[in-house]
């Protein structure tokens, strides 16, 4: 990978031309899929994206769990009038949430003044208390406060698939444009050896034209043949020019700007390369879509998280019932008497104590009702989606094996075409050879055979490409 890397840096700099003709270019020089989809994964803004929702899923769950974050407070309050001190009111302490709906306090209270309520004096070393808060109903199995960890949870697991569905897309159009710069190149190859060839010929004619061994017209075939090809090759090279461009897109560096290909970068070989369990790869990933394909993935996530609301909203259908429980000192003593005799246990359960209970009921419960029933109805629809969504894709999958089992018959039609083109392509430079053919039906067998390059090219590329589409449709491109 470092040796991708020095190469682009130095060879793949901002180039506006392609540097090079197809006969300069050094065949050592591939840059082959492999080290491509490498760049383009670390590199590319989109992945780069990607990689993002990972941190937001953290900072999600941070978020969540910072409903159980311990709490400092304070109050103080005092009134002063008339050189009189009216009172001081104070109060300091911490609370804890609990994962088990309690919530737990610790706080030290303090009171001074002359025109104190009598519910507010304390003892005058102030007073610390311990308690704690207990929903016993709405609220005792499941609350808001879990309820938003337990989907921050989720929300890592939906922001994973998101991810790999960018992935799997992002790679997908970047192998889509690579195998077209393959494509092209091979194209601009063989009409790079057309034009050798007809350039040869037209010396040829030319030469036995001033030997008077062949009319002018043939000179004049020839070299129109030659103005073809140099038409068809400029054509070529300007797709590869525009391949070129596109492949830029996708090789960026340091988020500062794409790269250029500049010869003597070439890709790699166009071939077919056949893996004798795709059947049965392709059956295990249709056999296992719920568990693989990341939009699927998303889906059951999102289907996770509506289950989590429904407990949620169910929860509200319950009457709310909260008891709280506070053990009182006398300053910082628990067994603190008042009437002289030895501290003991039960001044603190039976004396020095504050309780108390807090109810609430709506009695039509409409909204929690249609809470609930909002709820259900969006799960709902999130499984008709997901069951429409497997099906497309199940289909999608079958459909792209298909066209590549298609694709791979009639690139075995197209090889022994190509070889009957050559064959007739020979016969015809014999025939021509001894005065039994002409240029005419000699460019008409060449351009036959031009031809069936080109459609087994062609669909040597679209093979290539409809493995990766395979792959893709299942979303397991990464």
């Amino acid at each position: 990978m470092k040796k991708v890397y020095l190469l682009f840096i130095f060879v793949l700099c901002a180039s506006s031309t392609w540097g090079q003709t197809l006969t300069d270019i050094d065949t050592d020089k591939i840059f082959s899929l492999e080290d491509y989809l490498a760049w383009v994964r670390e590199h590319h803004p989109v992945a780069r994206q990607a990689l993002l929702l990972q941190v937001e899923a953290d900072a999600e769950l941070m978020k969540a769990r910072g409903n159980f974050d311990p709490k400092l407070y304070g109050d103080y309050e005092q009134k002063s009038f008339d050189g009189k001190n009216y009172f001081q009111i104070g109060e300091a302490g911490v609370g804890i949430p609990t994962w088990f709906g309690a919530d737990l306090k610790a706080s030290y209270n303090w009171t001074d003044g002359i025109f104190l309520n009598e519910e507010a004096t304390l003892p005058d070393a102030g007073q610390i208390v311990a308690g704690i808060n207990m929903p016993l109903l709405q609220g005792m199995m499941f609350d808001e406060r879990r309820a938003q960890v337990q989907q921050a949870q989720l929300i890592q697991e939906l922001n994973a698939a998101d991810r790999r569905a960018l992935f799997n897309d992002l790679l997908m159009d970047a192998v889509e444009v690579y195998w077209n710069w393959v494509y092209d190149y091979n194209v601009l190859q063989i009409f790079q050896e057309a034009l050798d060839l007809a350039q040869q010929r037209f010396e040829i004619t030319r030469e036995s034209f001033f030997q008077e061994d062949m009319p002018a017209i043939d000179t004049l075939e020839a070299f129109i043949q030659v103005q073809n090809r140099l038409v068809d090759l400029a054509d070529a090279q300007v797709n590869v020019d525009n391949s070129i461009l596109d492949i830029s897109n996708f090789l960026w560096y340091e988020e500062v700007l794409p790269l250029k290909i500049i010869a003597p970068l070439r890709p790699e070989a166009l071939a077919v390369f056949e893996s004798p369990d795709y059947d049965n790869q392709v059956a295990t990933w249709i056999n296992n879509l719920e568990t693989i394909h990341p939009d699927l993935q998303a889906i059951q996530a999102k289907q996770e998280q509506l289950e989590i609301k429904e407990r949620l909203k169910r929860e509200y259908l319950k009457p709310r019932l909260d008891a709280e429980y506070n053990f009182l000192s006398g300053g910082f003593d628990f067994l603190y008497t008042s009437n002289g005799d030895d501290a003991q246990l039960s001044a603190l359960l039976t004396d020095n104590y504050k309780w108390g209970l807090t109810f609430n009921f709506p009695l039509f419960l409409r909204k929690e009702r249609a809470g609930l029933q909002l709820v259900q109805i969006e799960q709902l629809s999130t499984q008709y989606k997901f069951n429409n969504k497997e099906w497309e894709i199940e289909n999608k999958i079958t459909m792209l094996f298909q066209q590549l089992e298609t694709t791979e018959q009639q690139i075995a039609v197209s090889e022994d075409m190509l070889q009957n083109y050559r064959t007739l392509l020979a016969a015809e430079n014999e025939k021509f050879r001894f005065g039994e053919s002409s240029i005419f039906l000699l460019n008409s067998r060449e351009q036959k055979l031009i031809e069936s390059q080109l459609k087994l090219r062609k669909l040597q590329a679209d093979y290539k490409k409809l493995q990766s589409k395979v792959a893709w449709a299942a979303g397991q491109l990464q």
